[in-house]
């Protein structure tokens, strides 16, 4: 299937979410919409035509500046298929929230809960949203470009990974 059949077929399953569709570098990109995302995400994963069943990536990206300053980009993949897909999704700065993916890709948990911790995005209905990469009292999203790059974290009590009572 050709780039602009996928972008094709992935606009018609948007809708009325479709901001603006591309192909940048042999890839397909779509924009959508925040609200109404979650349908979306169920169709690109259960249509026969699309069959999207690996969630590859999920990031974001952080334009100090712009209105929506943030976007939370997926890659997925069809292995069936063997297409590629990006989505982007627009997040204003005073409401960084998305619905979370794990319900529908279990590789969601880890990677939402990466975006949570280095930019602060959450992801409504997630699991188990809590830091991944960082301590639990680091202040901040260090992949923020408004994180001050001199700011001094709290000092905290050093902790035996074998012995420390781990919520998994």
């Amino acid at each position: 299937m050709s780039l602009s059949d996928l972008l094709e077929k992935v606009s018609a399953v948007a809708g009325k979410l479709k901001v603006e569709t591309s192909e940048i570098h042999n890839e397909a990109c779509i924009v959508v919409e925040r609200e109404g995302a979650l349908g979306f995400f169920r169709k690109l994963r259960n249509e026969p035509d699309l069959d999207f069943d690996m969630l590859i990536d999920v990031t974001a990206v952080d334009y100090l500046g712009r209105e929506p300053r943030f976007e939370v980009v997926y890659q997925f993949l069809s292995l069936e298929k063997n297409h590629r897909l990006r989505v982007k999704i627009g997040v204003p700065e005073s409401d960084v929230r998305v619905h979370t993916l794990s319900e529908i890709w279990k590789s969601a948990n880890w990677l939402e809960r990466e975006a949570y911790d280095m930019f602060g995005v959450h992801f409504d209905g997630h699991p188990d949203l809590r830091r991944i990469l960082m301590y639990e009292e680091f202040e901040g999203y260090p992949l923020r470009k408004d994180y001050p790059v001199d700011k001094r974290q709290p000092l905290t009590e050093e902790r035996d990974p074998v012995v420390h009572d781990w919520k998994f």
